[in-house]
């Protein structure tokens, strides 16, 4: 592994002098270069959180593509993810916010920064937590000493240990008094309160995703969550903010940058635009702020859409997936899983990113090109990282699987509630709200949502057992997590919920991704480094049978 090269302002150095003579230390030691005496430890706590909205885009992005919640393109898994493809998630866990962190802990502590310690240490406990569910087992405990090259890695079961102990001691640089420092907060503005109760949310999210291997230490874990009732609730989501300026630094957030500069950019999810607008025989109350049609009907030219003259591969006419388009010639445009066919000059035609969470358009039927930068919300979205609606599936999903305190319809029906109403609250925040505003109105708004929780009401109570009742709560948390697809790939190795995933196109794309090969700038650089056998090896919570359980 590489020498880690802090990175306090983004781009300074740190100098390591190599004489024994003190004076020659003087002579050689660079002024510009930040040491211990002159880093800011504000400007390290500024790098470390812009560094982890990093890192969670980067993983919620492949998690998403491989939930279907947007296209993922290749015909085979292992060509979509091979061993290069990690390497910025890596570097930034490694090189960047770890290597932040443990310079910045002495400094914070030797000046009693005890809200510092709080925010990096919250911080930490989430890199270590999404380096396991992403890889395994990885480098921790020899990670970060700058004199060893060729750290081993350690047991991933252990690594969440120690990110759960982390979690303990931010609680206490939270609480502490007397603490001095005044950090650049950009989640929750230096409310403290608020942090808190996100540590107590990713300590449900520890049991839940251990429920499979430790159900009774879930369960106690859970309840105990519950009865001092301090998780995340309305008002308390962690998001991260984006803005509206496309100078450098582009502000915006990175799906309407990559989309509405000059069209093109990614294809949405046909099975997951199935879902929203055919699957209950209904639209999804959202769909018009996660998607915006650039056509309000199926394209006829073959030559713009290639699929529209062929037959389903046999394994979607036998499994009854849809294929090619949803039905219903809305125009839903984009495509199905694992395609690998190449570009046409679709750019201003397939469907776009919506107002939620992109900051782009609100579907109000226009139909305009999203090739202008002006458009809609112009980028003023958010990383949807832990939502209080996500509070409430995870306890659905506890209180089905484990028996914990409280009943799964309820907290289920809680949670979709929740989510659409941030959803249309989030969005109203954008210059798109008077375009909303005409064409949802609030009380039409009201009605749909409503509508909607009494059909998944009505599906929940007729679900014949508890394995088709945890599918009606994973497929609702799925659609919630739209923007997240770190925990949609958490949820789906964890529960194999949705049933019935829309397949790839070919009919043996290789195993379903279990975890990620290890990056080559690991591999490479590391003596003691050894690479999987194949994308199949399952992290230490997940002892769902091999593929292909899921596909």
């Amino acid at each position: 592994m590489k020498r880690f090269i802090y990175s306090v302002t983004l781009a300074s150095t740190m100098l390591f002098a190599t004489s024994c003579e003190e004076k020659l230390d003087e002579l050689l030691e660079n002024p510009n270069a930040v040491n211990a005496s002159t880093a800011n430890p504000d400007f390290l706590l500024n790098s470390i959180q812009l560094g982890y909205q990093g890192l969670w885009y980067g993983i919620s992005d492949d998690g998403a593509r491989l939930t279907r919640q947007i296209n993922q393109g290749s015909a085979l898994y292992e060509l979509a993810y091979t061993a290069p493809a990690t390497n910025g998630t890596w570097s930034t866990a490694y090189a960047g916010i770890l290597a932040d962190i443990e310079f910045l802990t002495p400094l914070a502590e030797k000046a009693n920064l005890q809200r510092h310690l709080g925010i990096a240490k919250t911080i930490k406990a989430m890199v270590l937590f999404d380096l396991v569910d992403t890889f395994g087992d990885v480098p921790y405990s020899e990670a970060l000493d700058a004199a060893n090259f060729n750290p081993n890695v350690d047991d991933d079961a252990a690594i969440y240990e120690a990110a759960f102990k982390l979690l303990d001691e931010a609680t206490t640089h939270f609480t502490a008094t007397g603490a001095a420092g005044t950090p650049n907060d950009y989640f929750y503005a230096r409310n403290y309160t608020r942090w808190v109760k996100l540590v107590n949310t990713l300590k449900l999210r520890y049991f839940l995703t251990k429920r499979l291997i430790d159900p009774a230490g879930s369960r106690t874990g859970i309840n105990a969550l519950i009865a001092a009732n301090n998780m995340l609730g309305n008002g308390d989501d962690f998001v991260f903010r984006f803005g509206t300026t496309n100078a450098d630094p582009d502000s915006r957030h990175p799906k309407f940058a990559g989309q509405y500069t000059s069209g093109g950019g990614d294809y949405q999810s046909t099975f997951f635009m199935h879902h929203l607008t055919v699957e209950k025989g209904f639209d999804d109350p959202r769909v018009r702020y996660y998607m915006y049609r650039q056509r309000l009907s199926n394209t006829t030219n073959v030559d713009e859409q290639e699929c529209i003259s062929q037959i389903p591969p046999p394994h979607y006419l036998v499994g009854g997936f849809p294929y090619c388009n949803p039905a219903g010639n809305k125009g839903y445009w984009g495509r199905d899983h694992l395609d690998p066919d190449g570009i046409p000059p679709d750019g201003l035609a397939r469907t776009a990113y919506g107002v939620y969470p992109s900051g782009g358009r609100f579907d109000n039927n226009s139909a305009a090109p999203v090739n202008n930068p002006q458009l809609g919300g112009r980028g003023q979205g958010i990383h949807p990282i832990m939502l209080a609606a996500y509070v409430d599936f995870m306890l659905a999903e506890a209180a089905l699987t484990l028996g914990t305190t409280g009943d799964p319809k309820a907290l289920m029906l809680s949670g979709i509630k929740k989510q659409i109403d941030f959803v249309r609250a989030t969005a109203l925040t954008t210059a798109e709200a008077s375009v909303i505003t005409a064409f949802d109105p609030t009380d039409q708004f009201n009605r749909s949502r409503d509508n909607y929780l009494a059909f998944v009401d009505a599906r929940y109570t007729a679900a014949a057992n508890n394995d088709a009742k945890l599918n009606v709560i994973a497929t609702e948390y799925w659609l919630a997590l739209y923007g997240n697809g770190k925990e949609s790939f958490n949820l789906y190795r964890r529960t194999g919920k949705p049933a019935k995933m829309q397949p790839a196109l070919e009919e043996r794309p290789g195993p379903f991704i279990r975890s990620f090969l290890y990056p080559n700038n690991y591999t490479v650089t590391n003596l003691n480094a050894s690479q999987k056998a194949d994308l199949a090896q399952q992290v230490f919570w997940d002892n769902n049978p091999a593929s292909p359980w899921i596909y």
